[in-house]
């Protein structure tokens, strides 16, 4: 129990827009993850949608953060694209995801208030197509269980860190 105790919370979240195809997979793959961690106290699993500064609240009370996006970082549809720490453009920098604007102020404002997580890792997929569409194109679907298994490891990752 008490390497239990020395793993520290982690909170995964997704976000994203389900109307407009690709750019929602941060959505479409929580229900993966909620099936995977359902009985872990440990993970705080979040649907943040679009919800920009909404979001702020649950970030600063993130010690160990996973966001889970579209990222367009001008690779193939369906590429498993990975950040850390400065490699995520808190600050500005060139667009990333169509959030980003939205996010990137709430990352911002949570460095400003110092009550930034200790570790943040955005992981994610570039989209095949931003059409408005309600699911994931079949390039993208494919590919939800790979980005899936990017979180676990992200997560096993932290905890045998601990």
């Amino acid at each position: 129990m008490a390497n239990k105790e020395r793993i520290k919370k982690i909170t995964i979240l997704g976000i994203g827009n389900t109307l407009f195809s690709d750019e929602g997979v941060g959505i479409h793959l929580l229900p993966l993850l909620e099936e995977k961690y359902k009985d872990d106290d440990l993970i705080d699993i979040i649907e943040g949608q679009t919800d920009g500064m909404k979001l702020l609240g649950p970030v600063e009370d993130a010690e160990n953060l996973i966001i889970i996006d579209a990222i367009n970082a001008g690779k193939e549809g369906g590429s498993i694209i990975r950040l850390e720490g400065e490699e995520i453009p808190a600050y500005f920098g060139i667009k990333m995801s169509i959030h980003q604007m939205g996010f990137q102020e709430v990352l911002f404002a949570a460095k400003l208030r110092e009550r930034y997580p200790k570790q943040v890792v955005m992981l994610g997929m570039q989209p095949s197509s931003l059409e408005l569409g309600v699911g994931l194109t079949k390039t993208n679907q494919e590919k939800l269980s790979e980005l899936a298994n990017s979180v676990i490891e992200q997560v096993e990752r932290w905890r045998n860190a601990s």
